[in-house]
């Protein structure tokens, strides 16, 4: 296929391949890399889940890396808020945290981020403006609303990314959570990552409507569905929502339609879906391959992404080093960074 030349610089490949949305051969490094970063933790995390390193429940992100990355171009680190569910390694990457703390938290060491006391699905780090993963399904929403509130009512101009998914999207607490949202005109970017599974009930035999995007409807909070799969779908649909919400416009909901690759947790053998189904997801809608195709066409190397996936192979192999090597909470910790009081 003949390629046209491009309309601003030499590397931007959007006349390159039909329909893709204009970006840098330095943008598509930038997020060729952060997704090979999660998708490459997150791996060695469900091998230590199997070792027996990692207790408790845990999600795995991988097949979903394009959302956290494409929101989190238009994040203002350590400003804005950020919030999600238990799904969560993906995201506190994406937002900057460092990998050694977060596989010391998977793992329940005292080097982690919250000191190996949260474990996967309750881990926080307030510089990068990540305010936790959550466990309570849907429990999220009504925070990062509050979140959103309190930067209204400071008036600072960071707006709340609040992730939740398409089985969240079911609950009560969302929905007093928009009426509020849209009556206050608060700065809440709304992001349903709609991996068409919850927890594993596909969407058509769990929701009597679909169309995600447009929950919000009644409340008039408009809406969009986007290609979750795309990094660069979701980061333009994003900074689009983000500028409306600074503008003072209000709440916006993006239904990004994703597809996890595992099962909802390490426990999960998902056989509520086939082998095919996934295979062909793997196939023919990577969001990896989808930006290594991006990168062919802004003439990116061999050597290049060899390089890259170099770099993240060691510094997922140091993060698990880390992590096995950070001792044990003390006991005395046991009643730190809570709000209670402990009589003598």
């Amino acid at each position: 296929m003949a390629k046209a030349p491009a309309k601003t610089t030499q590397n931007t490949v959007s006349d390159k391949i039909p329909n893709a949305p204009s970006a840098s051969k330095e943008d598509l490094l930038r997020y060729y890399r952060e997704m090979v970063l999660i998708r490459r933790f997150e791996e060695r995390a469900g091998q230590l889940y199997g070792m027996g390193l990692i207790g408790g429940f845990c999600h795995l992100y991988i097949g979903q890396e394009a959302v956290a990355v494409g929101v989190q171009e238009s994040v203002k680190q350590g400003h804005d808020k950020i919030i999600t569910g238990y799904r969560d390694h993906g995201h506190m990457l994406a937002a900057g945290m460092d990998p050694k703390e977060v596989m010391a938290e998977l793992t329940g060491r005292i080097g982690g981020s919250s000191k190996g006391k949260g474990g996967s699905m309750h881990m926080f780090d307030v510089p990068t403006g990540f305010y936790g993963g959550h466990g309570i399904v849907g429990a999220q929403v009504a925070l990062g609303t509050g979140l959103a509130f309190a930067g209204k009512y400071r008036g600072d101009d960071s707006v709340a990314f609040v992730y939740f998914g398409d089985g969240a999207a079911n609950q009560g607490q969302v929905y007093e959570s928009f009426n509020m949202a849209q009556l206050w005109k608060l700065p809440a970017i709304y992001i349903i990552e709609n991996n068409q599974y919850a927890m594993g009930t596909s969407i058509e035999r769990s929701s009597a409507t679909t169309q995600l995007s447009q929950r919000g409807a009644s409340f008039g909070i408009p809406g969009e569905q986007v290609d979750g799969m795309d990094v660069l779908a979701v980061r333009d649909a994003v900074k689009k929502a983000v500028e409306r919400a600074r503008a003072g416009e209000g709440p916006y909901i993006l239904e990004v339609k994703t597809y996890r690759y595992r099962g909802h947790s390490m426990s999960d053998p998902a056989k509520y879906r086939t082998k095919e189904e996934v295979d062909e997801v793997k196939k023919t809608r990577d969001p990896i391959d989808h930006v290594k195709m991006l990168l062919q066409a802004a003439k990116a190397t061999e050597d290049e992404l060899k390089t890259i996936d170099n770099e993240i192979k060691a510094i997922v192999a140091e993060a698990v080093q880390f992590a096995q090597e950070s001792p044990e909470p003390d006991p005395s910790e046991l009643y730190t960074d809570v709000y209670v009081e402990v009589s003598a």
